[in-house]
């Protein structure tokens, strides 16, 4: 069942209440009975393994040119002509 956290507006009192996700959310403070709203925070996700990324999916590049294992030879300047 999830945990949600609420917040009196009128009092600042903050709770955590249980609640299923059909059930409708509070409406009012335990405390003062005043109006509350939800609080909503950040939550930690981690992705391991492999299928969380865009290319994960993809194929691998083919290469369009073909391997040279060799390197070219260097080439020499021109002579200047004065």
């Amino acid at each position: 069942m999830p945990t949600y956290e609420y917040a009196c507006t009128e009092c600042g009192h903050e709770f955590e209440a249980f609640q299923s996700f059909t059930d409708a959310a509070l409406t009012h403070c335990p405390e003062c009975k005043g109006a509350i709203q939800k609080v909503y925070s950040n939550v930690g996700v981690v992705f391991k393994g492999s299928g969380f990324y865009k290319t994960d999916s993809r194929e691998p590049k083919k290469s369009t040119t073909p391997a040279a294992t060799t390197t070219p030879a260097p080439t020499t300047p021109a002579p200047k002509n004065d």
